[in-house]
Protein backbone atom coordinates (compact mmCIF):
# COMPACT_ATOMS: atom_id res chain seq x y z
CA UNK A 1 0.00 0.00 0.00
CA UNK A 2 1.62 3.31 -0.70
CA UNK A 3 1.11 6.02 1.22
CA UNK A 4 1.87 9.72 1.69
CA UNK A 5 4.68 11.44 3.73
CA UNK A 6 4.27 11.75 6.61
CA UNK A 7 1.19 10.06 7.11
CA UNK A 8 4.11 6.65 5.96
CA UNK A 9 6.06 7.82 8.77
CA UNK A 10 3.61 8.32 11.62
CA UNK A 11 2.73 4.43 10.48
CA UNK A 12 6.02 2.72 10.74
CA UNK A 13 7.76 4.94 13.32
CA UNK A 14 4.51 6.62 14.82
CA UNK A 15 1.71 4.45 16.12
CA UNK A 16 -0.35 5.72 13.56
CA UNK A 17 -2.71 2.51 13.06
CA UNK A 18 -5.32 3.65 10.75
CA UNK A 19 -5.49 4.23 7.39
CA UNK A 20 -7.71 6.40 5.39
CA UNK A 21 -8.95 5.38 2.18
CA UNK A 22 -11.71 6.16 -0.13
CA UNK A 23 -12.40 2.84 -0.98
CA UNK A 24 -12.69 -0.80 1.47
CA UNK A 25 -10.90 -3.86 0.98
CA UNK A 26 -11.74 -7.24 1.42
CA UNK A 27 -8.20 -8.32 1.64
CA UNK A 28 -6.68 -9.13 4.79
CA UNK A 29 -3.30 -10.25 5.74
CA UNK A 30 0.67 -8.68 5.67
CA UNK A 31 0.66 -5.64 3.92
CA UNK A 32 4.36 -2.80 2.86
CA UNK A 33 3.92 0.46 3.73
CA UNK A 34 5.14 1.97 0.60
CA UNK A 35 6.27 5.97 1.23
CA UNK A 36 4.84 7.31 -2.08
CA UNK A 37 6.90 9.81 -4.33
CA UNK A 38 4.35 13.01 -2.96
CA UNK A 39 4.62 14.68 0.17
CA UNK A 40 1.67 16.41 2.12
CA UNK A 41 3.31 19.21 2.72
CA UNK A 42 0.20 20.30 5.05
CA UNK A 43 0.11 17.42 7.05
CA UNK A 44 3.52 18.37 8.45
CA UNK A 45 2.45 20.31 10.99
CA UNK A 46 -0.27 18.51 12.18
CA UNK A 47 -0.19 18.21 15.98
CA UNK A 48 -0.87 14.14 15.55
CA UNK A 49 1.92 14.19 13.03
CA UNK A 50 4.24 15.98 15.12
CA UNK A 51 3.18 13.44 18.27
CA UNK A 52 4.36 11.29 16.16
CA UNK A 53 7.42 11.72 16.02
CA UNK A 54 7.65 13.32 12.42
CA UNK A 55 11.50 14.29 11.51
CA UNK A 56 12.01 14.72 7.77
CA UNK A 57 15.69 14.08 8.70
CA UNK A 58 14.58 10.13 9.67
CA UNK A 59 15.92 7.59 7.32
CA UNK A 60 12.00 6.49 7.26
CA UNK A 61 10.85 9.83 5.66
CA UNK A 62 12.02 9.16 2.64
CA UNK A 63 10.39 8.78 -0.88
CA UNK A 64 9.43 6.46 -3.18
CA UNK A 65 10.54 3.20 -0.74
CA UNK A 66 8.81 0.45 1.33
CA UNK A 67 9.48 1.40 5.12
CA UNK A 68 7.75 -0.92 7.00
CA UNK A 69 5.07 -3.97 7.40
CA UNK A 70 1.91 -4.86 9.28
CA UNK A 71 -1.18 -6.84 8.90
CA UNK A 72 -4.85 -5.53 7.70
CA UNK A 73 -6.26 -6.62 10.14
CA UNK A 74 -9.97 -5.15 9.27
CA UNK A 75 -11.59 -2.73 7.80
CA UNK A 76 -14.45 -0.16 9.66
CA UNK A 77 -16.78 2.03 6.88
CA UNK A 78 -19.01 3.29 9.53
CA UNK A 79 -17.80 6.35 8.88
CA UNK A 80 -18.76 6.71 5.00
CA UNK A 81 -22.29 6.77 6.10
CA UNK A 82 -21.72 9.15 8.28
CA UNK A 83 -22.12 6.50 11.55
CA UNK A 84 -19.88 7.44 14.42
CA UNK A 85 -17.01 5.12 15.05
CA UNK A 86 -14.51 4.30 17.68
CA UNK A 87 -11.36 4.10 15.29
CA UNK A 88 -9.44 6.58 17.14
CA UNK A 89 -7.97 10.06 16.55
CA UNK A 90 -6.29 8.56 13.27
CA UNK A 91 -9.49 8.14 11.67
CA UNK A 92 -11.46 11.11 9.29
CA UNK A 93 -14.58 10.94 8.87
CA UNK A 94 -16.13 10.08 5.84
CA UNK A 95 -13.19 7.61 4.94
CA UNK A 96 -12.80 3.80 4.78
CA UNK A 97 -10.25 3.07 8.15
CA UNK A 98 -7.83 0.16 7.22
CA UNK A 99 -6.52 -1.15 10.65
CA UNK A 100 -3.13 -2.02 10.44
CA UNK A 101 -1.75 -4.05 13.21
CA UNK A 102 2.10 -5.87 14.00
CA UNK A 103 3.06 -2.40 12.17
CA UNK A 104 6.94 -3.10 11.97
CA UNK A 105 9.54 -0.38 10.64
CA UNK A 106 12.14 -1.80 8.40
CA UNK A 107 15.89 -1.02 9.61
CA UNK A 108 16.24 0.67 6.39
CA UNK A 109 13.98 1.84 3.28
CA UNK A 110 14.18 -0.24 -0.06
CA UNK A 111 13.42 1.77 -2.67
CA UNK A 112 10.44 0.48 -4.58
CA UNK A 113 7.88 1.48 -7.00
CA UNK A 114 4.25 1.72 -5.90
CA UNK A 115 0.95 2.54 -6.83
CA UNK A 116 -2.33 4.34 -5.52
CA UNK A 117 -4.35 0.96 -5.12
CA UNK A 118 -3.20 -1.81 -3.15
CA UNK A 119 -0.42 -3.64 -5.62
CA UNK A 120 0.62 -7.58 -5.21
CA UNK A 121 4.76 -6.69 -4.43
CA UNK A 122 7.38 -8.42 -6.80
CA UNK A 123 8.80 -12.20 -5.29
CA UNK A 124 11.97 -10.12 -5.06
CA UNK A 125 11.10 -7.44 -2.68
CA UNK A 126 9.11 -9.26 -0.49
CA UNK A 127 12.53 -11.72 -0.13
CA UNK A 128 14.51 -8.50 0.11
CA UNK A 129 12.09 -7.33 3.32
CA UNK A 130 12.25 -11.03 4.48
CA UNK A 131 16.15 -11.03 4.55
CA UNK A 132 16.24 -7.58 5.92
CA UNK A 133 14.33 -8.74 9.07
CA UNK A 134 15.80 -11.81 9.58
CA UNK A 135 19.70 -10.15 9.85
CA UNK A 136 18.35 -7.85 12.40
CA UNK A 137 16.92 -9.67 14.45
Amino acid sequence: MSVQQPWAFAIARGGKSVSNQSLPSAYRGPILIHASMRVDLKACDSPLIQAAGWDPRDPLATIGAVIAVAELDHVCSAAVGNASCDCGPWAQPGLHHWHLTGIRALPRPIVALGRTDLWQPSPTLVNEVNTMFALNS
